[in-house]
């Protein structure tokens, strides 16, 4: 079955690409495998797929453990100063970057490692009040200059999340937005590359907005069984 939806899912994202006149290879596919366990990693891992998602810091070093660094892992959840010990530990990127005071002590842990962090800024692009991100430019541009100053932080990137909505227009408002802010940004010279957003519900309009990373997971492994704890999956 993950071999299949994950065929469907390359297969929209080549038909999308071939629509908007945008390279494939310039996207990359993040598999979220969040409360799924080891083995379907490996399944998905064998499909060619080596970018994967965690959202939990425990979880993400859990698997690391199991399956190492021949995987690229990606952080995306939120993230509590507390718990940055374990992610800079096992992930290649971090994506959720939402103040100071976190940047600050991904760089002290990153540096006691002598490993520089990627990370990308979590911006808030939409109306919900559940969702977390920055929002003011001169907050987003102030914390671009100083984690661009760090030694051992890599910023490369942006991130947000869609508004859960049926509202095309409001989906395609915020992908739109976080575009926006990156031409925004690398006009006061920050250099920012990447593009954090598009998930399984929302993916081809932030294809035809600009994404270069997507964040996929039920579409790939199916939908999630939220009865169990993820170490159950394990």
């Amino acid at each position: 079955m993950i071999a299949d939806n994950l065929r469907l899912v390359k297969e929209r994202i080549e038909r999308k690409c071939a629509e908007v006149k945008r390279n494939p290879a310039e996207i990359k596919l993040i598999a979220v495998s969040k409360n799924f366990g080891v083995e379907s990693v490996k399944e998905v891992f064998n499909q060619g797929i080596v970018d994967f998602g965690e959202n939990r810091a425990q979880e993400l070093d859990s698997k690391f453990s199991q399956l190492g660094n021949k995987i690229t892992w990606h952080f995306i959840g939120g993230l509590q100063r507390n718990k940055v010990r374990f992610v800079v530990n096992s992930a290649d990127y971090i994506h959720s970057v939402d103040s100071l005071m976190l940047a600050t002590e991904i760089n002290k842990r990153a540096a006691s490692l002598n490993k520089v962090q990627k990370i990308l800024l979590e911006i808030k692009t939409s109306f919900e009040d559940s969702k977390a991100g920055l929002t003011d430019y001169s907050e987003i541009k102030d914390l671009a200059d100083y984690c661009k100053e760090f030694k051992n932080t890599d910023l490369i990137g942006l991130m947000t999340i869609a508004p859960f909505t049926d509202d095309v227009s409001l989906v395609r408002k915020s992908f739109s937005h976080l575009r926006k802010l990156r031409e925004r940004l690398n006009a006061d010279n920050l250099n920012i590359k990447e593009l954090s957003m598009g998930m399984t519900s929302d993916f081809e309009i932030a294809i035809e907005e600009g994404a270069t990373m997507l964040r996929i997971g039920s579409a790939i492994f199916g939908e999630r069984d939220y009865s169990k704890s993820w170490k159950e999956t394990l």
